[in-house]
């Protein structure tokens, strides 16, 4: 049996215009601060991350700092979330935490846990697509586009690979 083609919901350019938004939503919000730290989310959220601090550098004063959560997303309860760098002190920081897709919350829950023991100065949440079928507590401030789906279906976003670059519905 012969699986569908995906659908292309957002092709690179559309991604590259997303991200310029949402770096500029980013500064209109924290524009009486001197510094921010970007967390992605290992994968294409760190990717992200790494995109919005180019754009971030390009028209803020901000000093950016780019740091990567690691987790295992096929883990229901993590052992550990583990920051890279982790010697960094988040302490009174604004943190925007970066993930590809807002699908249940609970990927991004989990990654919201280190910051969460220590006083930072806001926490936010960045992504590019939002699913919007919360079952855990997490909403992002910033998103590049909301999709509405099936619980079946799934979406794959591509950073990385510049001749695959784009979001797409399985």
């Amino acid at each position: 049996m012969k699986t569908a083609e995906p659908t292309l919901i957002l092709n690179a350019e559309q991604i590259r215009q997303k991200i310029r938004r949402i770096a500029f939503q980013i500064y209109e919000t924290n524009f009486e601060e001197t510094a921010l730290l970007l967390a992605g989310v290992a994968g294409e959220g760190y990717v992200l991350a790494k995109a919005l601090a180019r754009e971030l550098e390009m028209i803020t004063p901000f000093t950016i700092e780019l740091i990567q959560v690691n987790l295992d997303k096929s883990q229901s309860l993590q052992p550990a979330v583990d920051l890279d760098p982790a010697a960094s002190d988040y302490t009174d920081k604004v943190v925007v935490v970066v993930d590809d897709v807002l699908y249940t919350g609970r990927t991004l829950t989990f990654s919201l846990q280190p910051f969460l023991r220590v006083p930072v100065r806001k926490l936010q949440v960045a992504v590019l697509v939002d699913r919007n079928f919360p079952n855990y507590p997490v909403a992002a401030d910033y998103k590049g586009y909301e999709l509405s789906t099936t619980l079946t279906d799934h979406v794959e976003v591509v950073l990385g690979d510049e001749d695959r670059m784009g979001v797409y519905l399985r």
